[in-house]
């Protein structure tokens, strides 16, 4: 009697594996096909590269997560036969720890690898000719100097800030022009009085020095770049640790030849290995952007 009501607890245990096994493979096809269907139907250039932008890894981390998930249960398929406790438990601990690793080396992939095939994929659609749907004809993308025109002061602001990037696209025959709005290279908070973002760090003040196993204090006194509001937020400092990012002089950072460059790519490594690159169009823009650059605030 007791071996049949095993039997039976393990036919209705392999049953549940195999299924959600099945189920979970046939989900994540399904939700990458979903996803695959949505970016084939946005015909916009900007609305591809807004949704492959905040999508994408979303849509791929989901898939894989789910077939962790599943090989968690493949691994746990237990056929009726001699039960053993032992044995069982050693399929389960398997299969928790192939399905981590599993997600683990996807979630990695998503993280270190697949950022430099999602960010070709986003210049692409961002810097793709666009077409003027009243006339057909092919719009231009003007310099940053020649955009400015185009850009109403709060636009230009912004784009000083660093916290938003503006394309513009004109058709030369016609005169018609195109405004599309990029996120920018350094974060800002927007500001409640004028709604830009251009609300910018201009003095960070500590409240309270922090210890190695304490965390201190600190103000952040904000100046908004357009309409000059101000505001101060705290924010709690991590304790001490060792191999903290030390602050280079971006002054020091000099350019020759301005004229003969097209464009200028930065490149910045912390000390834990992360990259963050950052494109400029001209050498003052990048200049600029050494001199107000600070990785706490971009790591925030």
């Amino acid at each position: 009697m007791k071996d049949e009501k095993m039997n039976n607890f393990l036919e209705t245990y392999h049953d549940i594996m195999l299924w959600s096994a099945l189920g979970l493979v046939a989900l994540a096809i399904i939700w990458y096909i979903i996803h695959l269907i949505r970016y084939a139907g946005i015909s916009e250039y900007k609305a591809k590269y807004d949704y492959v932008r905040e999508k994408e890894i979303k849509h791929y981390r989901a898939s894989f997560y789910m077939i962790a998930i599943a090989v968690f249960a493949f691994v746990n398929l237990y056929a009726v036969g001699d039960f053993d406790w032992v044995w069982f438990s050693m399929r389960a601990f398997m299969g928790i720890a192939v399905g981590t690793l599993v997600g683990y080396v996807a979630n990695l992939i998503l993280l270190y690898y697949y950022p430099a095939t999602l960010d070709k994929k986003l210049k692409k659609w961002r810097y793709t000719p666009r077409i003027n749907p009243k006339t057909g004809n092919k719009m231009r993308l003007l310099s940053e100097e020649e955009e400015d025109v185009h850009l109403d002061e709060g636009m230009q602001a912004e784009e000083e800030a660093f916290s938003v990037d503006y394309d513009v696209w004109i058709d030369e025959e016609t005169g018609d022009v195109k405004i599309e709005k990029y996120q920018g290279h350094l974060q800002a908070v927007q500001c409640n009085n004028c709604g830009f973002f251009t609300m910018r760090v201009i003095k960070e003040e500590i409240l309270s020095e922090p210890t190695d196993t304490e965390e201190g204090e600190l103000v952040k006194h904000y100046e908004c770049t357009y309409c000059g509001s101000i505001r101060a937020t705290q924010h709690d400092i991590a304790p001490l640790k060792s191999g903290e990012i030390d602050h280079v002089d971006p002054t020091s950072v000099k350019f020759a030849g301005k004229r003969l460059v097209a464009s200028v790519e930065v490149e910045i490594t912390a000390n834990d290995g992360h990259k963050k690159v950052y494109v400029f169009q001209t050498v003052d823009q990048a200049t600029k952007f050494l001199e107000e650059f600070d990785y706490d605030k971009v790591a925030e």
